[in-house]
């Protein structure tokens, strides 16, 4: 059996946080060999690790020469790859296999000097599919978070009152960036945070992944697609709703009614087996027999801004987008697996709706994880 190899901090690499659960902002390394979970960090993290109670064996930097090679006064970037090197050979690393965010002028060096790596993606993201205990709780409050930043948003419009075509809040025009500021002070009460989110209005909504901006129309689309990341594992939920301030116009109302269909439909496809791609097929037959292009139905090389022109669904756990795919490219999924089904119907220059929720398999199926009403009029 290879060794395993990952070089990275535990706040931007999946793989390594999902072996050492918690932040670490600088770089360290992570080895499996002989059956041992090593690590070799700074001093300043060594206690942090330690307290965790895993079976990490943790090695300082100071073990393999760090402060001798900082002696040599060498460059910055030459430094780092030395001692990498060193903690690699001291911890018995010989031929290993890394995740293709390995850093390049790293593996460049271990190579060079004599270290096998090969990167094989497919093992580390199979790692990650069945959460752990923890990954599941850190889910599970992420997804809270996002209903209650949902709610603050929605408090918003429906406070807000309509002159002159606007939607006007303590004098002000309400703005997408507004509402935003109040689903993130949410997110900040539950434990979770954001870089990004969608809070889209209009047209807006026709284009996926816009985050939104400007000010909301008195009759306006909005949808809301939240993706919070539950601070204590790293772990992200993914939900969306579309709504409309009063009444619905007639075609926005009919994309909310497949939509709706389509998301029961794929939810109650997923169970451990069941191929990720045919959930996908099932969902845009639903909506090509309903006279809405799709990904399977477009023709090749053709680009599609109108109907259904993403997958079906994705794994959600410490990306926001990772294995299983639920979409063109076949998975099949496993129990354990935390996916997001998202169907939705967009028509450019127009608008579009997109219902989403956070779904777990289980051994006999499906949990919905994410719970909230799918009214589409405010």
């Amino acid at each position: 059996m290879p060794d395993v190899l990952i070089i990275g901090d535990s706040m931007r690499s999946s793989e390594l946080r999902h072996e050492v659960p918690i932040a670490i902002p600088d770089p360290f390394l992570y080895a499996e060999v002989g059956g041992k979970r090593l690590v070799a960090v700074s001093s300043f993290e060594k206690g942090r690790i330690d307290d965790l109670g895993t079976d990490l064996e943790v090695h300082t930097l100071e073990e393999f020469g760090y402060d001798e090679l900082i002696e040599r006064g060498l460059a910055e970037t030459e430094f780092w790859r030395e001692v990498w090197l060193a903690a690699a050979r001291g911890l018995g690393v010989q031929d290993a296999v890394v995740p293709t965010t390995f850093p390049t002028g790293h593996a460049d060096h271990l190579r060079a000097s004599g270290v096998e790596l090969r990167v094989d993606q497919p093992a580390f993201a199979q790692r990650r599919r069945i959460k752990n205990e923890a990954e599941l709780a850190g889910i599970r409050r992420a997804c809270r978070a996002a209903e209650a930043g949902l709610r603050a948003g929605l408090e918003l419009l429906q406070a807000a009152e309509r002159t002159a075509g606007q939607l006007v809040l303590d004098g002000e025009q309400l703005t997408c960036e507004r509402v935003k500021q109040a689903v993130e002070r949410a997110f900040g009460e539950h434990g979770s945070a954001a870089d990004e989110f969608i809070v889209s209005h209009g047209s807006q909504t026709a284009i996926g992944h816009d985050m939104g901006s400007g000010p909301i129309a008195a009759n306006d689309i909005v949808l809301f697609d939240l993706f919070p990341r539950d601070r204590e594992t790293g772990c992200f939920a993914d939900f969306t709703r579309t709504f409309t301030i009063g009444p619905a116009p007639e075609e926005i109302a009919e994309f909310h009614e497949l939509s709706r269909k389509a998301l029961d439909l794929a939810i109650g496809a997923v169970g451990p087996g069941v191929s990720g791609r045919a959930i996908h097929s099932e969902v845009c037959d639903f909506f090509h027999k309903h006279g809405y292009p799709t990904q399977l139905h477009k023709g090749d090389a053709k680009v599609l801004r109108d109907g259904f022109y993403h997958a079906t669904g994705h794994g959600v756990g410490l990306e926001v987008h990772e294995q299983p795919n639920v979409g063109r490219l076949d998975s099949e999924l496993v129990a354990g697996d935390v996916i997001a089904i998202e169907p939705g119907l967009y028509r450019h220059g127009f608008g579009g709706v997109r219902l989403e929720d956070l779904v777990l398999v289980t051994d006999d199926g499906a949990e919905v994880l994410t719970s909230f009403p799918y009214e589409l009029e405010l």
